[in-house]
């Protein structure tokens, strides 16, 4: 057993796990641990056990003397597993206080989780997946473009075309699971209804690297980045679109701090892009008449800030009412699909999709909503397993039922 590897964690997170006062204000907000009911979940728990590991080997006799002492391998596990039941919501971070920034602290805690072993075994099968066939499904990366097959119409171009404005990156979730083939079908149709200028990148389009970063596995994720980034330089794009929020977050925010240098190209949520159509009157949109509600993602918004561009297309859709859930905004509720938590606890997360659920039937709406691939499958599956009566859609999908004549 090493020493806690403390390099990872910046000098401001290091002062910030002081920082807690042990309020609690976090522990009834955290999703998991609602449903688990285990404190070594709890963002208070992780906090103070942590920084305590951390004195217990780093701060001499006098740490000691105070009850702190290095972590037993028994520590460590009960640690880890706490670490990753954890949907990285960062609905903690809305309601600190003093507000600690939590998710890349919980990001950091799993790299020193990485470096001593200790962690759920699938992720290294996930890590050695994406080393080998570049996507999280494992299948052959050469047929990313697999969901076209059932296009009506393939906009001209659609891939690897030199020169084009914009490059959608479609994100692995959505080009290979067939649940959500809907989304991205639904978004290069609409591109395609427009006329925008856009390609893809097809077999050339790599897993963007998130699933490794937030697993604490994040030095296995460069070579992917890397790639992304010179094959849509090579393009001659000015612009990334993608309707994955982790993908989106992961380009936007991730890609220039890791890589250490610009993009060179603005990087858009398709919610962005699809308010600006939907506003400038490019979008011809007929009328649904239904009562809807919305899911705001958790990398969309929360860790994003992006929460009014879905909002404005709902509202540009003539005959749609639109409701909010309980828990909207910064205190939407994670729908149980994020961080990388189902592969830890797949039971977990599904206790958290099926509260979300209730949430959204609460509103009656007939349809929910959503900007994100993962969301939409995590929560179309709550509603498989509670035979609830409700539609669940991206809201590329609804805009583009919307257009149809």
């Amino acid at each position: 057993m090493t020493k806690l590897d403390l390099s990872r964690f910046t000098f401001w997170q290091l002062m910030q796990m002081d920082a807690c006062t042990r309020c609690g204000e976090c522990v009834k907000w955290c999703p998991t641990f609602t449903e688990a009911q285990r404190n070594e979940i709890t963002p208070l728990q992780k906090l103070s056990r942590f920084r305590s590991f951390a004195k217990g080997e780093y701060g001499g006799f006098l740490a000691r003397l105070f009850g702190h002492r290095p972590p037993t391998a028994d520590d460590l596990d009960v640690f880890s597993k706490g670490a990753y039941d954890c949907t990285l919501c960062a609905r903690c971070r809305v309601v600190c206080p003093v507000h600690i920034e939590t998710r890349p602290l919980w990001i950091a805690m799993r790299e020193a989780m990485v470096a001593q072993g200790k962690y759920p075994g699938p992720f290294n099968t996930l890590r050695d997946t994406l080393r080998d066939r570049r996507n999280i499904s494992g299948d052959d990366n050469a047929q990313r473009m697999i969901w076209s097959d059932n296009l009506e119409e393939t906009p001209p171009g659609l891939l690897g075309r030199a020169g084009a404005e914009t490059v959608y990156f479609a994100g692995c979730v959505s080009s290979f699971y067939p649940a959500v083939y809907g989304v991205t079908q639904a978004f290069v149709s609409i591109l395609g209804r427009v006329g925008a200028d856009f390609t893809m990148l097809g077999g050339d389009e790599w897993c963007c690297g998130f699933p490794l970063r937030i697993a604490g596995m994040g030095d296995s994720a460069r070579e992917l980045m890397r790639h992304n980034v010179d094959s849509v330089l090579a393009l001659g794009a000015k612009r990334l679109v993608t309707t994955c929020p982790s993908c989106y977050h992961t380009w936007k925010h991730e890609y220039p701090e890791l890589l250490g240098e610009p993009l060179g190209f603005e990087v858009l949520h398709a919610t962005e892009m699809l308010a600006d159509l939907a506003e400038s009157g490019a979008l011809k949109l007929n009328p649904i008449e239904a009562i809807v509600t919305y899911h705001d993602p958790c990398d969309l918004g929360r860790t994003s800030g992006i929460y009014e561009a879905p909002r404005r297309i709902i509202r540009a859709i003539p005959g749609v009412q639109f409701k909010e859930m309980e828990d909207h905004h910064e205190l939407a509720l994670c729908c149980g699909g994020g961080g990388d938590a189902e592969m830890a606890n797949a039971e977990l997360t599904q206790a958290v999709g099926k509260r979300r659920l209730a949430q959204a039937q609460a509103t009656g709406a007939g349809y929910i909503l959503s900007a994100c691939q993962q969301c939409k499958r995590t929560i179309a599956s709550a509603a498989r397993r509670e035979k609830a009566r409700v539609r669940v859609l991206d809201i590329a999908e609804l805009v583009w039922q919307s257009m149809q004549d």
